[in-house]
């Protein structure tokens, strides 16, 4: 094998360099996977011993020794050999562990390491992504509680709609992790170990080592998925774990992904528009020729590599239908780049999304200068009300508004003019016996419906009892490397 170019030569995966934690990376790295193989076979050493098979004391402590300290250039030069990367490392395991080596990996098949240790990936991940999901939530809840009174134009079509509040807008975002943390929480609640099963699932060699002796063998099974930190193994599997997990694993990180994304999209549109802003840092360039640019970088990066964790996703989907009887390996190199590429992005992502919700800046002179041109439309379908309420007809009523609304829009638009809607309203006879309910100039208050008591309802019900069950992982951040 060549050497190995320069850092700066080769290609390195941004997801490590630039945007991911230390944390996530270590989980998928090469040592953490090897040595928990290395723990992995010290486990079922220690439960064939306990079984009474035939596994000195002091072969474990040699096992257990040797569990971090892998020669990995020795590993590699078994690899090359063997093309072969479960024997590459049990031969290496057996150089620094004479007396043990004959009982290393006794009784089991490849995936009993590579499985294992792939479910033990993703759980210890999915916490880190707990942890990050849930400090995300708290800055939302924050910044909905403190923002629940500051009105702002709502949007439907990206048209201006009727009002809502900034704390309100804010929940909805927050309401989409709620959302994703039921998921992420019921996968984990429902993720069970490999275990002890064998070459095609069936425990045959395990049987045979325990003269067939079945209550060991399912004792033994047992033992590994509880030193491995599982209260249960799967019942039945092929040579693996059934590859649907990956899919419902990788279906939970998606579902993070699509939350932030739509959350970048509003926050960037409400960027341009003036209303409220990504933290913005006071070295910051926004362009290299425009200086005035206060760009978006931080939400236009979440909903990049939001895109990217939405379309990953498929690659397990496509391996689970794809796999074959009891298994095929084309699910190995597929698997070695799609689940720790969603891991890592999705931290990427919540870790950016951290840093913009404890962050984020609003103007509320520009939101209330806008609610303030636009408010005559919303007093005039309050007037159409009226209307009703006077034995009016409603879509006469209607209509009469829309032409007067549209030739306000005209006037705004194509001549520059201000919003004068309830002028026009008021030259309409249609409208003489309701003019008394007409205010020139029409409390934006009164148009927000139950805005901050959703807000206060939302956070009461839903995110406090969140908010108490996990109070421990409150407060940690991660800033991102560029």
């Amino acid at each position: 094998m060549a050497d190995a170019p320069p850092h700066h030569e080769s290609y390195v995966n941004p997801l490590v360099d630039r945007y991911a934690s230390r944390d996530m990376s270590w989980l998928f790295s090469p040592q953490f996977k090897f040595q928990t193989w290395r723990r992995l076979w010290v486990a079922l050493a220690e439960a064939e011993a306990e079984e009474g098979l035939d596994i000195r004391q002091e072969q474990i402590e040699e096992l257990r020794a040797h569990i971090e300290t892998i020669d990995f250039d020795v590993a590699a030069d078994y690899e090359r050999q063997l093309r072969h990367d479960v024997m590459a490392h049990i031969r290496a395991y057996g150089d620094q562990c004479p007396k043990a080596r004959g009982i290393i990996h006794l009784g089991a098949t490849s995936a009993f390491v590579g499985d294992n240790t792939d479910l033990i990936q993703m759980r210890e991940a999915l916490r880190l992504i707990r942890v990050r999901l849930v400090n995300v939530m708290a800055s939302l809840a924050q910044f909905a509680a403190e923002h629940k009174d500051v009105i702002t134009l709502g949007y439907t079509h990206f048209q201006p709609a009727q009002l809502t509040t900034v704390g309100r807008r804010a929940v909805l975002w927050l309401q989409d992790l709620v959302f994703d943390l039921e998921d992420l929480e019921h996968v984990l609640d429902t993720l069970q170990f490999r275990g002890a099963k064998g070459a095609t699932g069936t425990q045959a060699s395990f049987l045979k080592l325990c003269d067939n002796d079945a209550d060991k063998v399912k004792r033994i099974d047992q033992r590994v998925a509880e030193k491995m930190g599982f209260d249960r193994t799967l019942p039945v599997t092929g040579q693996t774990y059934p590859r649907k997990f990956d899919s419902r694993v990788l279906n939970v990180l998606a579902g993070i992904a699509q939350s932030a994304h739509k959350f970048s999209n509003d926050l960037r549109l409400l960027q341009s528009a003036g209303e409220m802003e990504e933290p913005f840092g006071k070295s910051q360039v926004g362009s290299s020729t425009m200086a005035y640019k206060r760009n978006p970088i931080r939400s236009e990066r979440m909903a990049s590599l939001a895109r990217h964790v939405i379309c990953t996703s498929l690659n397990p989907a496509f391996t689970a239908a794809g796999q074959w009887f009891e298994r095929t390996i084309d699910d190995s190199a597929n698997k070695r780049l799609s689940i720790p590429e969603a891991f890592l992005a999705t931290d990427s992502i919540l870790i950016l999304f951290h840093e913009i919700a404890r962050g984020m800046v609003v103007y509320p002179a520009v939101m209330g200068k806008r609610v303030s041109e636009y408010l005559p439309f919303l007093a005039a379908e309050n007037l159409m009300m009226d209307g009703v309420k006077a034995d009016g007809d409603r879509q006469d009523l209607h209509e009469k508004i829309r032409h007067h609304a549209m030739d306000t829009w005209h006037h705004m638009r194509v001549a520059g003019g201000g919003n004068d809607l309830l002028s026009r309203l008021r030259a309409d006879a249609a409208f003489t016996p309701l003019l008394a309910s007409l205010s020139d100039k029409p409390d934006a208050q009164t148009y927000i419906g139950r805005s901050q008591e959703q807000v206060d309802d939302f956070l009461a019900q839903v995110y406090a009892p969140i908010q108490e069950r996990y109070r421990e992982l409150l407060g940690q951040t991660v800033d991102t490397h560029v």
